[in-house]
């Protein structure tokens, strides 16, 4: 693997200080990409079936932890 110099390293770290350099690297793609997916996902609606279910399955919680 081939070694920063001293000036490489100094310039690096003086780029991440300032905003400058990207701290993921080559992987900032696939966490952009990740973020979009999951921001996507957050946002969908939920369809009124699952959402009955979920609430039917709340209200029968508190039942179920009384037994």
């Amino acid at each position: 693997m081939k070694e920063m110099s001293k000036k490489q390293m100094a310039d690096a770290e003086k780029r991440h200080r300032n905003g400058d350099g990207n701290p993921l690297g080559a992987n900032s793609e696939i966490a952009r990409k990740l973020k979009q997916y999951y921001d996507e996902l957050v946002s969908d609606h939920v369809p009124d079936r699952f959402a009955q279910l979920l609430s039917q399955l709340e209200q029968a919680e508190p039942a179920q932890k009384k037994d």
